[in-house]
Formats: C-alpha cells, structure tokens, sequence
C-alpha cells in the first residue's frame, strides 16, 4: 500500500483490498490443532469519520468512561509519550470476520457447551485479529499516518458495572458506527454477514471516505426489535440469559465461566479446548441472524 490512491475514496478501496488479501492468505487464519481448515471467511470493512456525534451517544448507551476515537488516540498515544494536535483529522477502520460455514455448523448442534472448533476459532482467531490490526497500523504508517489499535495498547480497560462488564473500547459498537451492522436481542450485532463473527478496528489520522450506515436504527436487523418475532437467541442460551428484556451479562459469564467447565467436564470432553473461558457462541449459531440479516416474515413469503 505505498503506491496507492490517497483520496478519502481511494485510501477506502486499497484498505478493503489489503485486509481481504490478508486474511485471505495469512497462516494465523487457520485452526492449526484441528485439521488446518480456515477460521474466517471473507471480511466487511467499514470506515467512520472519528468526529460522527454517534460516538458521543456511546458515552450514555455503554458508559460515559467509553472513548471517542479522537479520546482514544489521545489516550494510546500519550502511553507512548506522543501526542495529538486536537485538529487534526481522525477516522475509524473497523471490520468483521464472519466465522467459516463449517465452525457455525459445528457449533449449531451443540446446546449446552461451544464446539471444539467454535472454542479454538474463538481464541486462535483472536491471534489472527491482532495480526490484522497490526498489518492495518504498518499500511497506515508506511503512508506517513498515525494509527493506534485502541484494544491492544494499555489504555484500553474493561470496567465491572451493576449490569456486567463494558469495554471503554467496545468493538461492536464501533462496527455499528461504521456502517457494518446493528445490535440484536443477545447484545450480538447482526451484520450482512451475520452475527456469528468478531470485529475489530484501528484509529488513525488518514482521511478516509466514511462506509453509510444503511439502517435507521441500532436495532434495525433484529426480527424481535423490527417485528416482535424470532426470540431463537433466548430460546439458544443455555444459561437461560437472553429475555425480553435482553441480555444479562451477569448470569452468562457466570455460566460461560463456571458451568460450562464443569459440563464438560462431566461429558468427558474437557480435551483440546483452550482459552481463558471457552466462548460459547449458542445465541450467534442455529439462529435467523446467524450468517445474514434475517428477512421478515412477509419477506420470507415472497422469497
């Protein structure tokens, strides 16, 4: 990326290209323990302008200790003792890597523990997250830009609140802001691709042309928010977590911390799982949402 296009437009194109070429091609994309076979398909990328007054909506809907991206490039760049002129231009990469088709299938038959394969996609392809982060930072550097990854930086913290734990960098929230995709009753965000994926994003001082967000609300995708229907989220959690009233932090991270160790445990297929908790994943498989936007049901009628 060094021979390129530095238009806001172009700098967008040759960022989409480079990170599907990455994942595409890179050995960290691969579940090395089970078989060799692909973790991610085919991202999304999405860009956001990092003024967009949506991020300050973020300081009541996660917490008012979450950054904007102007605050977190301040932040990860004060760390390494730099700093920031306030007017100078910020914009938000953001992806999403949409789980394989074979790791979904597997997790879909189970109903009380994740998959092998949802469990060593979950952390083996976090390693793949953090390469792509840093290949992202190196393109945007190489082009004299400054970028930081905000997760992977010491100001980057996670807060304990009455409801449960929230990031001061929330990942989905950013991918909304990018055009990418909209909250669902399980807290997941149902992307074009689904929800069954993980997502990421870079800050940095390029001018880039930010993605739409071609949805009226932040719940837009959800059948249940849009139409009262589906529910195959709460009907999925086996902690019983996901109501009507939404998703209880709380009593999944009990179940996904504890319980679910103890199962497996008891099933004698506690082997080959890795991981600081094992990653569950039951309300983004077997579910409308799990690899699209689900249609409503007039939609689904008409084929």
């Amino acid at each position: 990326m060094t021979d390129i296009d530095r238009s806001p437009g172009g700098l967008a194109a040759s960022l989409d290209r480079a990170i599907k070429g990455l994942v595409a091609s890179s050995p960290k994309n691969c579940l090395t323990k089970l078989g060799g076979g692909p973790i991610f398909d085919e991202p999304m990328v999405g860009i956001a302008d990092g003024d967009d007054p949506v991020f300050e909506q973020f300081k009541t809907a996660v917490g008012d200790f979450h950054m904007t991206p102007r605050e977190a490039m301040k932040a990860c760049l004060e760390t390494g003792g730099m700093t920031v002129l306030d007017h100078t231009p910020v914009s938000v990469v953001s992806w999403v890597l949409p789980f394989t088709t074979a790791i979904k299938l597997s997790n879909r038959r189970e109903t009380q523990v994740p998959s092998l394969e949802w469990n060593n996609g979950r952390w083996q392809g976090q390693e793949m997250m953090n390469e792509l982060a840093t290949f992202v930072m190196e393109c945007l550097h190489n082009l004299g830009y400054t970028a930081v990854a905000p997760d992977m930086t010491p100001c980057y913290t996670v807060k304990s609140l009455p409801n449960g734990l929230a990031a001061n960098w929330s990942q989905r929230h950013i991918a909304y802001a990018a055009g990418l995709g909209t909250f669902s009753l399980s807290d997941g965000l149902i992307t074009p691709k689904g929800v069954a994926m993980r997502c990421g994003s870079v800050v940095t001082t390029a001018v880039i042309a930010p993605t739409p967000r071609p949805y009226p609300n932040h719940r837009a995708n959800c059948l249940f928010y849009r139409e009262g229907t589906c529910r195959k989220c709460a009907e999925r959690c086996p902690a019983g977590a996901i109501t009507e009233d939404g998703h209880d932090k709380i009593k999944c991270r009990e179940f996904v911390v504890t319980t679910q160790p103890a199962i497996l445990k008891r099933l004698g297929r506690d082997q080959g799982y890795v991981g600081r908790y094992l990653g569950c994943g039951m309300c983004q498989t077997g579910v409308p949402c799990e690899s699209r936007i689900p249609k409503s049901a007039a939609q689904s009628q008409g084929g």
